[in-house]
Order: structure tokens, then C-alpha cells, then sequence
């Protein structure tokens, strides 16, 4: 954003589920970048919260209501990591009022964001969308559209912290999709003869097979393995710690304000 002195004003961010783990992460990122300012987050309380590495001078109002921190504090662009059933409701109204959106949260399905589409064109904003903001995934997810086509046999592991709600991840699904938009035809998906535990082969999309674990000491973990006649091609990533996410986050920040319309992954903003 651009001031009446020509020079470019921080962007004023508002942070939508501030006191979730990823929030914390993204306000502690945004209070720290010199380019943008934290405006105002939004939770279920508006008691204060705790944050890692912030200075002083990036407290900020808390709300309870999209509406209220928007109408009070203006902010450019909206990060959402909350939950799929209050997800929809923010972007909706953050895209009306004209501030642009950065959504981490998985759950929405595709009315919603053909929806959200319609509303980012009509009034003129943008949004990103993505599953995952750590360079290392969308890496992986970029080979994967690249790799799709010269294997035949295709499986995800994935594993994760216990308290995750979703299952599979994200990230996974997106993987199976990227992996299958270069094929004629769906992964070859062996099945036994007799399955002893039913559900022993995981989840299917595509004809890829994949396995969700939960339990507590994982962050995340994205495993690939493709397979075809006296060879396999294996491609990990794992997560360590969330602050890995925030180079992706804040680059989606920066570009969101230039887009009009939907952007799905990080592709876009970083060139690739």
C-alpha cells in the first residue's frame, strides 16, 4: 500500500484464530517483518494472548468478531488459520469489505470456494488458498505434477500430531491431486486377495493409496513413493517446527494484495 508521502505503508494485517498454534506463529512472523503491521487478531476470547518473539509495540486489539476487528482496525489482508465452519464466514465477509484473504485452513470443500471465487472477482480482491506453506512441500507437490506420468503404482504416507482434525492431511490430498493432473488414466492400486484388517491399505484417490498416522512428537511428515518395474522413487518432507511455515506466509501476504480472484497453492507466488 502505497501513503499520501509515495512511500509504501506497511501492510496491516489481521489474523484470524490468532491464539491457535499457527496463528501465534504467523503474528509473532508478521510483528517481526518491517513491511507489515499487526492490526488486530480475532479468537473466541479477547483475553490477551501469548506470543513468541513479538516486541511490545505489535500488541494489538483482539476481537471476537471478523466484523467488529474489521470495521475498528481496517486491515489490508486477512490470514485465516481457524477452523472450516468459521473460516467460510470470515473470508466472506473480509472479501465484501475489500480486504484481501490468506487461507490456511483445510475443510472447505469445492462450493466454497467456488463461491469465494465468485465473491473475490466481484469485488475485486484476492485470495490465496493453500494446504501447505512450507517451501519444502510445495517443492515436493510441484515434482509431483512433473512425476505423475512415468509411474504407474503411486502411495502417501503422511503422519502428524494427535490433536490434527482432519485426516487425511491437506497436503496429502493435494499431492495425490498434483500427482494425478499429468495422467490419461488413475494409479494402479493393487488389491490383496484377502485383507485380514479391513482398511489396511488406507484411504484411495486416484488409485493412490494414502496413510494417515496421528500421535503426539510428530509435527509433520509428507512421505511420496512411487513404483514401477525394478524401481521405486521415494521423495520425504518433514516439518520440525511451524516457523518453517512463515516464509510462505508472509511471501503469500505480500502478493495477495496484487491478485484479483483465487490462487490455489503457492506455485504463483513463488514462480515456479
Amino acid at each position: 500500500m502505497v501513503g499520501a508521502s509515495g512511500q509504501h505503508a506497511p501492510l496491516r494485517v489481521m489474523i484470524h484464530g490468532v491464539s491457535g498454534r499457527m496463528g501465534k506463529e504467523v503474528h509473532s512472523a508478521v510483528a517481526n517483518a518491517p513491511d507489515m503491521e499487526f492490526a488486530c487478531g480475532v479468537r473466541k476470547a479477547s483475553s490477551p494472548i501469548e506470543t513468541v518473539n513479538s516486541p511490545t509495540e505489535s500488541r494489538a486489539p483482539i476481537f471476537t468478531n471478523v466484523k467488529e476487528a474489521v470495521l475498528s482496525q481496517h486491515p489490508d489482508v486477512m490470514v485465516d488459520f481457524s477452523n472450516a465452519a468459521a473460516s467460510l464466514p470470515a473470508v466472506e465477509y473480509a472479501t465484501t469489505q475489500g480486504i484481501s484473504s490468506v487461507v490456511g485452513t483445510t475443510g472447505l470443500d469445492e462450493k466454497d470456494f467456488v463461491h469465494i471465487s465468485r465473491l473475490a472477482e466481484k469485488h475485486g480482491v484476492g485470495i490465496i488458498v493453500a494446504t501447505n506453506f512450507a517451501i519444502g512441500a510445495i517443492l515436493l507437490i510441484h515434482l509431483a505434477k512433473k512425476l505423475g506420468d512415468f509411474f504407474d503404482f503411486a502411495e502417501i504416507v503422511e503422519s502428524h500430531h494427535e490433536a490434527k482434525v482432519d485426516s487425511p492431511s491437506g497436503t496429502a490430498i493435494t499431492i495425490a491431486n498434483a500427482l494425478y493432473s499429468g495422467r490419461k488414466s488413475e494409479f494402479i492400486r493393487p488389491t490383496p486377495l484377502r485383507e485380514t484388517l479391513q482398511g489396511s491399505r488406507g484411504a484411495e484417490l486416484h488409485g493412490i493409496s494414502i496413510h494417515a498416522m496421528r500421535m503426539p512428537g510428530q509435527m509433520a511428515r509428507h512421505e511420496l513413493t512411487l513404483g514401477t518395474d525394478g524401481q521405486t522413487l521415494s521423495i520425504r518432507h518433514d516439518t520440525i517446527h511451524r516457523q518453517c511455515y512463515m516464509p510462505g506466509v508472509l511471501a503469500a501476504i505480500r502478493k495477495v494484495v496484487d491478485y484479483r480472484g483465487i490462487v490455489f497453492g503457492l506455485d504463483t507466488v513463488l514462480e515456479l
